[in-house]
């Protein structure tokens, strides 16, 4: 997979590119990251990409021409293009899901007041990771980024993947490791028997009982009676 981001800060991806699971699977090819500052395609003088709202209002709002011509410059006919913005589609693990089967993803953060509304027509999908608001779309797309890269083949063990929170809209279980004991709390007997079937049975009902208490939106608003 590649994934090109266009920021107005692309130093803040220095950490992020070079750390942890991002930087191995980097380093192991499978996955490509760029990062594109979009003054680099801008006509105009002193750089400029953001102009002031026409018909009034604060702050200033990024231009077409610059984000038009760095997505052309990018886009390539496998490409997904993806803008950042709080107004987005709720990022959930299903469109990570998706979104990890990709060949070429083109992330847009915006800054500032946001976009001019033209810049959606070369836009594939509007992202937003939760209601409320950030300076910027950079966090968001390495949230985006971290959860998709994880689910591509190889990045990390497949066992990793077989039972995480959100699959079958519940949470994950609770994991426990050594001491079997450590301040007076103690690791479940069941953890303890090797009896597989009688752990599965526990984790499956410690995954709905934390949703319960957790998330009842994910069980459509169930909860204990």
């Amino acid at each position: 997979m590649k994934i090109d981001v266009l920021t107005l800060f692309p130093g803040m991806y220095d950490n992020f590119l070079s750390e942890s699971i991002i930087k191995r699977a980097i380093e192991d090819k499978k996955i490509e990251i760029n990062i594109h500052n979009i003054r680099d395609y801008t006509v105009y003088k002193n750089n400029q990409v953001d102009d002031y709202p026409i018909g009034g209002g604060g702050g200033m709002v990024l231009m077409c021409d610059p984000i038009f011509r760095a997505i052309e410059a990018l886009k390539k006919d496998n490409t997904k293009v993806i803008m950042m913005t709080p107004s987005g589609k709720l990022f959930k693990q299903n469109i990570a899901r998706e979104l990890s089967k990709e060949e070429h993803l083109i992330i847009l953060c915006g800054h500032y007041e946001g976009f001019d509304e033209r810049i959606k027509s070369i836009i594939d999908i509007e992202l937003s990771i939760g209601d409320y608001i950030l300076t910027g779309g950079e966090l968001p797309s390495m949230v985006v980024m971290d959860s998709i890269i994880r689910l591509v083949d190889n990045v990390i063990s497949s066992e990793s993947l077989e039972c995480e929170s959100f699959d079958d809209n519940l949470l994950d279980y609770p994991n426990y490791t050594k001491p079997v004991e450590y301040r007076g709390m103690k690791v479940p007997e069941v953890l303890l028997s090797g009896h597989h079937e009688n752990i599965k049975k526990y984790r499956d009902s410690e995954r709905l009982r934390l949703t319960k208490e957790n998330r009842p939106d994910l069980l459509g608003g169930l909860k204990d009676e």
